[in-house]
């Protein structure tokens, strides 16, 4: 389902880095996020929702 706050995503399985790409263009790298978090992230109904309660401020992160 599109997410009216997230844009696109993706994990790197070697680094445990998701990334996300914002509908405002910022780019966020949340570092070690484990790969069953980022498998509900994907199938998550609601990206934005899951995002806010599972992994923002719940991980570190690097902004581009």
């Amino acid at each position: 389902m599109p997410s009216s706050v997230i844009n696109h995503f993706m994990y790197d399985e070697k680094s445990h880095t998701l990334t996300i790409t914002f509908v405002t263009g910022l780019i966020y790298h949340y570092k070690n996020v484990p790969k069953d978090v980022y498998k509900m992230f994907r199938a998550a109904g609601s990206k934005g929702r899951y995002f806010n309660h599972f992994i923002k401020d719940k991980f570190r992160f690097k902004k581009n």
